[in-house]
């Protein structure tokens, strides 16, 4: 539970959320906010074990440290390190067929990385854990792009999520288009509209003002008449053009005056108006439009087409639905929930979910979760640092002391004997048992996590040891902390003295 200086809690067991809203004061200790804030951007998952083994290889390097070994040998010895694990999980992986995302193995294959993410998270229970999952798959193949490489590009950026308070989480859906947060500008205008085709303008439906200041000087009510008449005529124009073009639909960036309103209303036109950028341009890639920056200039291939556009009432408020694109290369996940803490955590559950399956299309390779590659990375570094030799061996076999510490820590929250579990499971691996780990739910060990489903995409393993190692080869270069004192500025007509307001700094102080 995390309350911060306004006093709003969070409730999370999210280790990027926790370690970006924790007041942290110690130098060193935000050097490792900053490693998990690097995972959680490259990756999106792993940032709680990328702390823990930047922690346990500090906690290591400090009892070396005691034993006279220089940091710069350490530091060699890690980086060794960090290149042997890396060699060896890619090794071990084991790569996984996506060439067709829409057959059903794929799928399967999908939901099984999918669960492993997914399953310590607030949202995993019940029928609904299921539905978000399948909802995130399916967001997931819409806007999947191949790679000449052989796997896919995942834009999370073309994911959009929206949160309504109401329902439960089972009543979330995705929306092959996207979902405004809007509400139909006029009363008279239809608030459904089939085969839709829909106008898409960063420009306002109004007179705008002009960029320099004019004044205007009127000598009678006719003159009045007449401006007003000009403005309603140039509104008329600009609808009657959108209209000629065939658009049924309106989005609008700015804003909409309310003659252009009456004169819209008047064609049939549904409108919305002040729609953010971001959607704007989601807009036209799910509608496959084109942004209108000029009326005059508009044809009907500019305008885009979604099988429905619909003003719907979703808990106290009214959005539109803009459904049924051809091509849709942006979609929305609408999320309800009974609280606004609900609904936060489910959308932070579909964002490391929406992460991890990005992560397995663009480097579709997998290993053993449950402390399996850990235990099996820490072997194969034992045996690289004996044929090391030196003081170097010492940090390699400190790197791998660190390692094997993770499903020591797993089987302790499990409840489980920490060091009889270590030993069991080194002999496992001794045996050749590469993915044998930790099931953390039933507090026991066995052969293969992968046959209960606990698995991780390679490019998150590997991202949390370069984090892990970067951020504790950083911590062991730094030689002393400097506190510097800040500038005191001179008070008028005063001097700067010793011990007197506005002197020089004090010395920095060296810890």
């Amino acid at each position: 539970m995390l309350i911060d200086s306004f006093g709003d809690v969070t409730i999370t067991n999210d280790g990027a959320t926790i370690v970006k809203d924790m007041e942290i004061q110690h130098p060193a200790a935000k050097l490792l906010v900053e490693a998990a804030k690097a995972q959680d951007s490259e990756v999106g998952d792993g940032t709680t074990s990328a702390v823990v083994l930047a922690g346990l290889l500090l906690e290591k390097a400090e009892r070396l440290l005691d034993q006279n070994v220089h940091p710069t040998i350490i530091i060699e010895g890690y980086k060794r390190a960090q290149e042997r694990a890396l060699e060896a999980l890619y090794q071990v992986a084991t790569k996984v067929d996506v060439k067709d995302l829409t057959s059903p193995s794929t799928r399967s294959s999908l939901k099984k990385i999918l669960y492993t993410t997914m399953s310590s998270k607030f949202v995993a229970s019940g029928e609904s854990f299921d539905r978000l999952m399948d909802l995130i798959i399916d967001a997931v193949v819409k806007v999947a792009e191949p790679l000449p490489s052989g796997g896919y590009n995942v834009s999370l950026d073309n994911i959009k999520i929206d949160k309504k308070k109401g329902g439960t989480i089972e009543d979330s859906m995705l929306v092959n288009g996207l979902v405004l947060d809007k509400e139909v500008v006029h009363a008279g205008m239809p608030r459904r509209v089939e085969k839709a085709k829909i106008a898409v303008l960063d420009m306002a439906l109004e007179v705008e003002k002009p960029e320099i200041s004019t004044k205007i000087s009127i000598t009678s009510p006719e003159q009045i008449k007449a401006f007003l008449d000009e403005e309603t005529k140039y509104l008329k124009e600009m609808v009657d053009k959108l209209a000629a073009i065939g658009a049924n639909v309106v989005v609008c960036q700015k804003g909409i005056d309310d003659v252009a309103q009456h004169f819209l209303a008047k064609k049939g036109i549904m409108a919305v108006r002040r729609v953010k950028r971001s959607d704007i341009e989601k807009l036209e890639k799910a509608l496959g439009a084109r942004i209108i920056s000029s009326i005059q200039n508009a044809s009907p291939d500019d305008l885009g087409y979604a099988d429905l556009v619909e003003e719907r009432k979703v808990g106290n408020d009214k959005m539109v639905f803009i459904e049924g694109a051809k091509n849709p290369r942006s979609v929305n996940i609408l999320i309800r929930g009974s609280t606004d803490m609900a609904l936060d955590e489910a959308e932070r559950s579909i964002n490391d979910g929406l992460h991890s399956l990005r992560n397995i299309l663009r480097e579709p390779m997998i290993v053993a979760g449950g402390g399996a590659m850990e235990a099996e990375l820490s072997m194969r570094l034992m045996d690289f640092a004996r044929k090391v030799g030196g003081k170097e061996q010492l940090a390699i076999e400190a790197y791998a002391d660190a390692l094997q510490e993770i499903p020591m820590i797993l089987a302790e929250t499990s409840g489980m004997e920490p060091i009889a579990t270590l030993m069991d499971l080194r002999a496992r691996h001794a045996k050749g048992l590469v993915n044998a780990g930790i099931d953390a739910v039933q507090g026991k060990l066995i052969d293969d996590m992968m046959s209960i489903n606990v698995i991780d995409p390679v490019r998150v393993k590997a991202q949390v040891i370069k984090s892990a190692t970067e951020a504790a080869t950083a911590i062991l270069k730094i030689d002393d902390v400097v506190a510097a004192s800040a500038l005191k500025t001179e008070k008028k007509g005063e001097k700067g003295g010793e011990g007197e307001e506005g002197s020089t700094p004090k010395t920095p102080s060296f810890d």
